[in-house]
């Protein structure tokens, strides 16, 4: 069943203001449910995670209900799923921790392409162990990123390849599952970043064959914290750094502190409204993907008028062309620095931000250093006519 925008927008109270959003692989809006939901468990009576008052149960049953909501939504195993304060710290976490089994001679794959926030943590613990760093570059004119650019790289060495799942500057979805399973040949895990693609295509983790996942709920209409999913088998073998009195069970060895239960129970409310975004039937696992399958449909269709549109504009110029991408475009106006653009964008009530995005290596990469340039990427609510707003936009910036 196709996806119906006019009634995906009505959930969104931000919508009303009269805003083109361009802005969502920074930050989604919020659909009402979901507000909903973090005002409820907030509302309702709040404790630790226990088993006897009713408020340490709400707690946990909220806590329990989100790991399955994450579950369902990337096909992974309730029992893997970690809960973080972002993306970013659930990396730097895990990257130190497994990092106490490197030294000397093991070596650790990056690519140009990713976000900072799985490049740095890698880089840090890989400097720290004494680890080899291994770069691999994309094509800076189609911005894509072969599977060989990181195979070739691979050795009986390689602890770890970091990679990301769609790049959040370009939209570049690499091979994923063909690079994990030349990692896996040699003994290698396989972390991939899936903040950006989560938003915009079904997620199954075990076909793509990646080892850790983490995503932003934020970035998916739900609140601002991070998750990172893995088989509890591995990470049952990862010794974090935590608090004497905390649990050793999986997963929550990996959780520091007491869990913000209002985003979990937001979390679940996201899953729930993901899975409802297209009428249907069946468990929630099989709604999401009906769900994101339509999602992408739709998202394929407005992103090929929004780039002939773009491309029909003299003095504008779209960075990269990958083959298979996210809703997102990446370009520069002649004549105009991307602030500018950004700017008058903003000013007729078009948000499509400039900048590099913490895609720094990959901004510098393909010569637009740490400025970037302006990034448009839609969402699920992305209209005809906000595709025609920033066409409008754009077409004054270029004069």
């Amino acid at each position: 069943m196709p996806l119906d925008v006019e009634r995906v927008r009505s959930a969104f109270p931000a919508l009303s203001l009269g805003v083109a959003h361009f802005d969502g692989p920074g930050g989604s809006q919020t659909p009402r449910p979901v507000a909903e939901a973090v005002a409820e468990a907030l509302c309702a009576g709040t404790a630790n995670r226990g088993t006897v008052t009713e408020a340490e149960r709400r707690a946990d049953a909220i806590t329990v209900g989100a790991r399955q909501a994450v579950a369902d939504l990337l096909g992974a195993q309730p029992g893997g799923v970690i809960f973080g304060r972002s993306m970013t710290q659930l990396t730097f976490d895990l990257a130190r921790a497994l990092a106490r089994d490197w030294g000397s001679g093991d070596e650790v794959v990056v690519t140009r392409l990713d976000h900072d926030g799985n490049i740095r943590p890698w880089v840090t613990a890989a400097e720290a162990a004494g680890a080899t760093l291994r770069w691999a570059d994309f094509d800076k004119d189609s911005g894509e990123l072969p599977v060989e650019a990181v195979t070739d790289l691979l050795s009986d060495r390689t602890r770890v390849v970091a990679v990301t799942g769609a790049s959040n500057l370009l939209g570049t979805r690499p091979d994923v599952a063909a690079i994990a399973a030349a990692a896996h040949d040699v003994g290698a895990l396989v972390y991939v970043d899936g903040v950006h693609l989560t938003p915009h295509a079904p997620v199954d983790v075990v076909a793509m064959g990646a080892d850790f996942f983490a995503c932003s709920p934020y970035k998916f209409f739900g609140p601002h914290h991070g998750v990172v999913v893995a088989d509890p088998e591995l990470l049952a073998t990862v010794r974090p750094d935590k608090l004497l009195p905390q649990t050793d069970a999986v997963p929550e060895r990996f959780e520091l502190g007491t869990l913000p239960y209002e985003l979990l129970a937001g979390t679940t409310a996201t899953v729930d409204f993901i899975a409802g975004l297209v009428p249907g039937e069946g468990d929630r696992r099989s709604r999401v993907v009906a769900s994101m399958t339509a999602v992408e449909q739709y998202e394929d269709e407005l992103f090929r008028r929004l780039l002939d549109g773009l491309g029909s504009i003299d003095g504008v110029t779209v960075h990269g062309n990958p083959a298979r991408r996210t809703p997102t475009a990446l370009f520069s106006v002649r004549g105009r620095t991307g602030r500018e653009v950004y700017e008058l964008l903003a000013a007729r009530g078009v948000n499509a931000p400039a900048g590099s995005f913490y895609a720094l290596e990959a901004s510098r990469w393909m010569g637009l250093g740490d400025g970037g340039a302006v990034r448009a990427g839609l969402a699920p609510y992305s209209s005809d006519e906000d595709v025609d707003r920033l066409l409008a936009g754009v077409k004054e910036a270029a004069g």
